[in-house]
């Protein structure tokens, strides 16, 4: 197939299917008044805040904020491209899923590309794995020999080796018909800048396959044999590989064990196979960046407790306190990290060899948990005997719990701060800083007026931070989660202002509404999915909708009314007012407002103008 998906037929799909029956084969769901309830599969919890929406035809997790419609539910649980879930979806319904541009000759040559990519890294994997077997793998196997490495483990994490020629991959895969371009593209070739000449970026290495979820070569990290620099080298970022967003043995960790509940985040390949070795298959590395948001963010999908593995020197320490900054903000209740610091001059690859795995394992079982290191990081230098170093300590931590979503461990850091200053619990609570609460519901019985509507004195931006809604947003809300109040709109859209985000979203919203084919929250999400309007439409679908189903009609036409309101009084010759008041000021006017108010001076001039 070639060419995209029609948004017309996903549309069509996602009307058709059910998302409880879809989401109800992976998660065992029980009724919950209108809605369904579950244990969230992507994160670990103990009692149910997952809730999935037959109405609304859309999920929400109240933990972790997972959300979505039955084709982000596939993507997200399955772990699928969007193609791949659109294609699952259709299969339920016994659809083909069509392409635009099947047959356009550019888009069948960008399909064969694509599927040349997919097929040049595997085929390169079982090339480095067969020149491992060969006569001249011999000092590759003899390093991996010396390593400790057994067949078994060579074997499941696909390991092998990268001759030392300079073309050797290259003539593998041209003969296969894949070009220098392609293999460019992918990062298995170098190209030269001064002569334009390529050849195989991995040369006389040991190779270590990264693969994606479902065990395909994605990208490669070689260990040079000889001495040649870099040490370790990766591939680089490629269409199919993101290094801030894969982990090296997590598909390995996955197809050991399915049940994990702890992870261990070590440095290198290395670490990982050596420890996979000595039995202990549930570990990961990062592919030279730091941890990121997206890799504890996949993790804590998968398990309830990270645990963090670092060098015991400054380097390691200084890893450590960056580590801690990243995984705050992601600490619900039910999920715990974890910091072990190794002797000093050790890795986890010599450590397990000399203590053994049973020692190692212990080591992880005893790491620091988060609390402890923080409150060990704000007290490192200072002496808590002294007022000042306490003032400074309690920032420090107040500092971190900023960032640490509302829960019971916060509470609890909170409590421990205070009975480590002897400052009451309150006090620091006090001085957090904390979001507004969300804004309520007007009251039925309460017609809409300026006084309840004001908006706030901060900007834009500073709103859209808060927890409270504005007027447009609020309309937004309402049509998001009932589609067909479109119907008490007036014809005009005079009233709904187009120099805000909001506004011109509300517009495209209504005419899509209009247009007659988006009668439910998950085909009008669908519609916008992957742009930034979706975000901010998925943002208002996932607020609760607190007024009563039978009052949302005459919430909206005191929206509007109030907006026809302010547009009244907001005539042109107000506008043309305030805008020559500026300039006679000696305000220095933007170029936009220097025409708009040359427009309304001959708007107002113009016979039977006001």
């Amino acid at each position: 197939m070639a060419g995209q998906i029609p948004q017309r037929f996903i549309d069509d799909l996602l009307a058709r299917v059910d998302v409880v029956e879809v989401v109800g084969e992976r998660v065992q769901l029980k009724k919950a008044g209108k809605n369904y309830s579950g244990l969230c599969p992507f994160h670990q919890e103990k009692s149910p805040s997952f809730t999935v929406s037959q109405d609304k035809q859309f999920y929400h997790c109240f933990g972790c904020g997972a959300h979505g419609n039955a084709l982000r539910f596939l993507m997200e649980y399955d772990n699928l491209r969007f193609p791949d879930a659109v294609e699952q979806l259709a299969s339920r319904q016994g659809l083909e899923v069509p392409r635009e541009g099947a047959d356009d000759p550019r888009a069948q040559a960008r399909e064969k590309k694509r599927q040349q990519g997919v097929n040049l890294l595997e085929l390169s994997a079982s090339f480095f794995r067969e020149r491992l077997a060969m006569s001249e793998g011999g000092q590759a196997r003899d390093y991996l020999s010396r390593r400790g490495l057994s067949q078994e483990i060579v074997r499941d994490f696909g390991i092998g080796y990268a001759p030392n020629d300079w073309e050797a991959l290259k003539r593998h895969l041209a003969g296969h018909g894949i070009s220098d371009a392609v293999q460019i593209e992918y990062g298995l070739l170098v190209q030269r800048e001064d002569s334009g000449r390529s050849y195989d970026r991995f040369r006389n290495r040991v190779i270590f396959p990264i693969r994606d979820w479902k065990g395909r070569t994605i990208a490669f990290g070689g260990r040079v044999l000889g001495d040649a620099k870099p040490k370790y080298l990766n591939s680089p970022e490629t269409p199919v590989f993101h290094k801030g967003r894969e982990l090296y043995g997590l598909y390995e960790a996955r197809q050991a064990n399915r049940q994990l509940d702890r992870l261990v985040i070590v440095e290198g390949y290395m670490d990982v196979v050596a420890l996979a070795q000595f039995g202990i298959r549930n570990a990961v590395a990062t592919l030279g960046t730091s941890t990121s948001e997206d890799h504890l963010n996949r993790l804590f999908r998968l398990v309830g407790e990270v645990v963090f593995c670092f060098d015991g020197d400054n380097a390691g320490r200084q890893a450590a306190r960056r580590a801690l900054e990243t995984v705050l903000p992601l600490m619900i209740d039910g999920r715990q990290a974890r910091f072990l610091f190794l002797p000093e001059g050790e890795d986890p690859d010599s450590l397990v060899r000399r203590e053994g795995p049973e020692a190692f394992a212990d080591r992880i079982v005893c790491a620091s948990p988060l609390s402890e290191f923080l409150f060990e990081q704000a007290a490192e230098g200072r002496d808590l005997q002294r007022v000042e170093e306490r003032e400074r300590f309690a920032t420090a931590v107040l500092k971190a719990l900023e960032r640490l979503p509302e829960g019971v461990l916060k509470s609890l850091l909170l409590s421990e701060l205070a009975s480590r200053t002897g400052v009451e619990q309150g006090r620091f609570k006090a001085l957090l800083k904390t979001p507004e609460p969300a804004e309520l519901a007007m009251p039925v019985d309460v017609p809409p007026d300026e006084s309840l509507y004001a908006e706030e004195s901060v900007p834009v931006r500073s709103r859209r931070q808060s927890n409270a809604l504005d007027l447009m947003a609020r309309t937004l809300q309402l049509l998001v989660h009932e589609p067909g109040l479109v119907e008490h709109l007036p014809e005009e859209l005079d009233w709904c202002a187009d120099n805000d985000n909001d506004g011109r979203l509300c517009r495209e919203v209504i005419r899509l509404l209009r247009a007659g084919r988006y009668r439910n929250m998950q085909v009008l999400l669908a519609h916008f999915q992957g742009t930034e309007e979706g975000q901010r439409l998925n943002e208002l679908a996932r607020r609760e909708l607190l007024i009563p189903r039978a009052a949302r009609a005459t919430e909206l036409d005191g929206l509007v009314a109030h907006f026809r309101q302010r547009l009244a009084q907001h005539t042109p010759q107000s506008e043309f007012d305030a805008l020559l008041a500026r300039e006679k000021a000696g305000e220095k006017l933007s170029r936009d407002e220097k025409r708009r108010l040359m427009e309304l001076l001959v708007t107002l001039k113009a016979p039977g103008a006001r």
